[in-house]
């Protein structure tokens, strides 16, 4: 049984990454929790807002979002019934982080599933987003569902690489339950911001990328790009990838992908779902 938290703003956009999961994990056993955090605001300060009371808390904010999970209940029987899937909703009041990274190791999550532009969520992607704070900040895989992103099958997933860092079995072995899974290609990419050649290390990681993999359909791509970023847009376009998979630990390199200083929109984040894997 498969533990998946599914944090909501009962916005459009969790209600899809929500049908998205549950369409993602349609044949497999799954408990979803869905949490709703009613997040403690902080002053210019950065100091948390005033402390409040359990009572009122009960009576008040906790007791509006219940009702709201108990309507969000309701229109998920709406949806074609799948054996394989129970639903546990919770309320809660504090900090969104704080509150998810709790969850996690409470209930043996083993991933997230959260939208990527919601009423509080991402317009773009930003460092100062929930997502974005989700991805650096908890320790568990999240795969972020943008706000288009309808289920079809996932035929192809990329895997972008610096091809810098020795990855971890459990790593390898989680990719490689999705590709299983789902019947997916996978394929590797690495993008060289002018053309130079793999170093020695560069090489030998590549090697045991493809010699993991070689049971499964793996093929390995090279592009050459000045912006990281746009290279991977432009790759995920041009194979009409269906995910696309990241690994939290080089985060400096997953920033690079996925975070601009600016709020300009990535395109291919409104389309193509990621996944983070964190050890």
């Amino acid at each position: 049984m498969k533990n998946i938290l599914i944090p909501t703003d009962f916005s459009d956009n969790a209600w899809n990454a929500l049908v998205y999961g549950i369409s993602f994990f349609k044949k497999t056993h799954c408990t979803f929790h869905i949490v709703h955090i009613n997040s403690i605001n902080t002053n210019a300060s950065g100091e948390a807002a005033m402390y409040v009371s359990p009572d009122i808390l009960e009576k008040t904010i906790l007791a509006e979002s219940k009702e709201k999970l108990k309507a969000l209940s309701k229109k998920i029987e709406q949806l074609p019934l799948n054996v394989k899937h129970e639903f546990h909703f919770k309320a809660i009041y504090g900090f969104f982080t704080d509150q998810l990274k709790e969850f996690v190791k409470n209930k043996s999550i083993e991933l997230i599933i959260m939208g990527t532009k919601g009423a509080s969520g991402l317009k773009s992607v930003s460092i100062g987003s929930n997502t974005g704070n989700v991805i650096t900040k908890v320790p568990c895989t999240l795969l972020a569902v943008p706000e288009d992103a309808t289920y079809e099958k996932i035929s192809e997933i990329g895997f972008p690489s610096d091809l810098n860092l020795f990855y971890d079995v459990k790593i390898l072995d989680t990719i490689k339950d999705i590709i299983l899974l789902k019947k997916s290609a996978l394929r590797l990419l690495y993008v060289s911001s002018k053309g130079e050649e793999l170093n020695a290390n560069q090489i030998k990681i590549k090697n045991l990328l493809l010699d993991y993999y070689k049971e499964n359909e793996c093929t390995f791509h090279e592009v050459t790009g000045k912006n990281l970023d746009e290279s991977v847009q432009c790759f995920t376009e041009s194979r009409d990838l269906d995910m696309l998979i990241m690994v939290a630990k080089n985060l400096n390199f997953l920033e690079r992908i996925l975070f601009r200083p600016t709020v300009e929109k990535i395109s291919y984040h409104t389309k193509v779902p990621f996944l983070v894997i964190h050890e």
